[in-house]
Order: structure tokens, then C-alpha cells, then sequence
């Protein structure tokens, strides 16, 4: 499950899918981190900041973390702390398929279509009928699927489904029956990058556009 840093989210989502792990936005996360620091450090900051989310291994991804903290934990201690906290779900992205990535390490093969969703949503303010909401909601959304780009590598699906493990982006052989377990890491703040990181009622939707939905898991500006 991709999502920003909501805990609301995530616990209803471990509800419903005990076994899903969690990949934390990285657009959501980043300019978490630009906010924390002064409009003069923010060039360099991007600059330092931006490899991070498409580095080829979590090890160079890691390497790059410590770098922008080795630069900014005297000066900007709260940016580096917004960083490293979560420091395991912004990494999650490396347990999956390498072609998968780029769809996983942030929300916006969700935010895109919900972007123009909101412009509706914000022009009709409220609807007095249920009915009338879920039309409005959904619609759209039946809509815009239709020009959805396909997943990347979709044969991947079945091993992912099957709780495969992956490493780096690669399948790892193991033996059968053997299955992923999911991990959920609560990182607590911390100064040192090395230290997070070891450390509704009756109604009812179409099921077949939902599912069809669901599973065209990249919008097409992706």
C-alpha cells in the first residue's frame, strides 16, 4: 500500500490487508523535508534530496540519505529528522519487482485521477442524496480508467500475489511454500540515519470497474 504518513490510513488499511506492506510516498515525504529548512538552503537541498527515491539500489539510496544528513544535521537537525523517520517504508519500493518502482514509490498513479475528481468535488460543495455523491465519485473515475497506462511487467503480479521474495528488484528462489512476511516498522526519530535504519452501509459498486480499477495501479502521467 503507497500512502503519505497518515496513521489513520495505514490502520485501517492493516486491517483489511494484515499481510500488505507499506511504501511511504516520497512525494509526500520530500517536501515535508524542504519545509523544515530556510528558503537559501533549499537549492542545495533539492539537489541532494532528488537521487534519493531513484536510486538503483537501497544501498546507494542509503549512501545518499547520509549524505544530506552529514550536511544538514548541525545546521537543519528537524529536516534531517523529517527524513530519517520512516526511513524502512520509503525503502519498501526494493523488496518489489525492479520494473514495479517506479509505480510504488510514490501516490500518484492515485493522486492523478483524483486530482480532477477534486475539481467536482469542490464545485458541487455537497450532494443531499447518496446516490447522487456516488455517481459523482465514480464516474469520473469509470471514465479516466479507460486511458490508464498498464502496469509495468504484469507478469510479475503472480509472484508478488504468491508472497515471493524479492531483493534488490530481483526474485529470490526460495523454497516452496515459503512466503514473504510482510513488515511493518514503527521507526521512531532519530539523529542518525544508521540508527532509524537499524532499528458504508448498503450501498453497492460495481464490482468488475472497481477491480479494474484497482489493478490499473498507474495513471498514464505516471
Amino acid at each position: 500500500m503507497v500512502a503519505d504518513g497518515h496513521l489513520g490510513i495505514r490502520g485501517a488499511a492493516a486491517q483489511v490487508w494484515p499481510q500488505a506492506e507499506h511504501q511511504h510516498c516520497f512525494n509526500h515525504k520530500l517536501p515535508n523535508v524542504l519545509d523544515k529548512l530556510p528558503k537559501k538552503e533549499l537549492a542545495a537541498a533539492r539537489v541532494l534530496l532528488k537521487p534519493i527515491p531513484h536510486a538503483v539500489t537501497r544501498a546507494e539510496a542509503e549512501a545518499q540519505c547520509d549524505t544530506f544528513v552529514a550536511e544538514n544535521q548541525q545546521k537543519e537537525p528537524k529536516a534531517t529528522a523529517c527524513l530519517l523517520h520512516d526511513w524502512e517504508r520509503l525503502v519498501t519500493y526494493y523488496r518489489f519487482p525492479k520494473q514495479h518502482w517506479k509505480h510504488l514509490r510514490t501516490a500518484n498513479s492515485i493522486a492523478s485521477p483524483f486530482a480532477s475528481l477534486r475539481l467536482r468535488t469542490y464545485a458541487a460543495k455537497h450532494s443531499h442524496k447518496v446516490e447522487n455523491a456516488t455517481v459523482l465519485l465514480w464516474k469520473p473515475l469509470f471514465v479516466a480508467q479507460k486511458s490508464f497506462r498498464k502496469l509495468d511487467a504484469a507478469e510479475h503480479l503472480r509472484d508478488v500475489l504468491a508472497g515471493r521474495t524479492y531483493e534488490g528488484g530481483n526474485l529470490v528462489m526460495l523454497p516452496p511454500g515459503t512466503r514473504r512476511a510482510a513488515k511493518h516498522v514503527s521507526t521512531p526519530i532519530d539523529t542518525t540515519s544508521q540508527a532509524v535504519r537499524s532499528s458504508t452501509t448498503n450501498l453497492r459498486l460495481p464490482t468488475t470497474g472497481w477491480l479494474k480499477f484497482s489493478a490499473s495501479i498507474s495513471h498514464r502521467t505516471s
